[in-house]
């Protein structure tokens, strides 16, 4: 009898009847873990799990890693990587082979730092603008300040978001 009930039933759930313990079958017993966590991750979900079956309590608080994709770039499709060549900035902390994250979709603003082509030369420098002109700033004193108004081609490749470097 109990191979006709089972072609009716699905496997999943005599799955959880024999967790459950309501199913013996030629006398032996089921039994499901009694404290189920307050998550429910799979072993898979979970590349730290205990083999032993019980849980340390800071999994309940558990946090999944940090991906720096997801913290540091706001814009995809919008924002790409630039390795820093030379010491132009270096008083704000961009040094030379440092790694810019730069966004193409962040407005141009006062104050930012900026990658931009000028003359067909490719800088890193903070944007300042007052009512008559633009200038870019380097920030270590051995580079001077330009004034945009005296050059025709200049085009803003766009804002310096982070800055990685390594220790």
């Amino acid at each position: 009898m109990f191979k006709i009930i089972a072609q009716f039933i699905s496997i999943n759930l005599l799955n959880n009847l024999a967790l459950q313990k309501l199913i013996f079958m030629e006398g032996e017993e089921f039994y499901g873990a009694a404290y189920k966590g307050s998550k429910q991750f799979t072993q898979q979900q979970v590349k730290t799990a205990n083999a032993t079956g019980f849980g340390a309590a800071a999994d309940d608080y558990m946090e999944r890693g940090i991906d720096l994709n997801e913290e540091l770039i706001k814009n995809k499709p919008a924002t790409y990587f630039f390795r820093m060549k030379g010491d132009a900035m270096q008083d704000i902390g961009i040094f030379d082979k440092d790694v810019l994250i730069v966004d193409r979709s962040v407005k141009l603003a006062n104050g930012k730092v900026i990658v931009a082509v000028l003359n067909g030369e490719l800088l890193v420098r903070r944007f300042h603008k007052n009512f008559s002109s633009a200038f870019l700033i380097p920030e270590n004193s051995r580079y001077k300040t330009i004034n945009l108004a005296e050059f025709n081609d200049f085009v803003v490749w766009g804002v310096v978001m982070y800055v990685i470097h390594q220790m």
